[in-house]
């Protein structure tokens, strides 16, 4: 795929992986500016690793511009009986709205299907409307709290069937 002129790649990576880390850092250092503070959620690295989970970071030129993971989930929404929390969805700046995002989210939803997942869920927040324009647009629709900032009244929730 080309996104602005430059060849994008797509890669199956750990969570540990140092272009993994220095991405996550910078949504991070994102989530500061827009909420004041980081992710607190908790996560295990290991809970991404194939097969229960997945974490890929997305290449420009060779140079790391996203990332999207997933990871098994007990949620359970519209119907579904194994579903998959994604997260980690990040997109560099200068890369946004080239469609780079909507196609780590559909490899994301790909790779759940074959492992058998017929669920996503994710959680995001009000302070990103191009996310949440972004899922509702890939047809994810409202689910009930869950998680870490299930209480929170400015995360909001989304689900899709597989």
């Amino acid at each position: 795929m080309t996104v602005m002129d430059r060849v994008v790649e797509v890669r199956v990576v750990g969570y540990r992986h140092p272009d993994a880390v220095a991405l996550v850092d910078r949504v991070q250092q994102e989530y500061v500016e827009r909420y004041g503070s980081p992710d607190e959620t908790p996560v295990d690295p290991a809970m991404f690793d194939p097969p229960d989970g997945l974490f890929l970071v997305a290449y420009a030129d060779g140079v790391p511009v996203g990332t999207g993971a997933w990871r098994r989930t007990a949620v359970r929404a519209l119907g579904g009986s194994a579903g998959v929390e994604i997260k980690r969805m990040y997109v560099v700046p200068e890369h946004r709205g080239t469609g780079l995002a909507r196609r780590i989210l559909a490899e994301l939803e790909d790779s759940a299907a074959a492992v058998g997942a017929d669920l996503l869920v994710l959680e995001t927040g009000l302070m990103q409307p191009e996310a949440i324009a972004l899922y509702e647009s890939s047809g994810y629709v409202p689910v009930d709290g869950f998680g870490h900032y299930a209480a929170s009244s400015l995360s909001r929730c989304f689900g899709k069937r597989l």
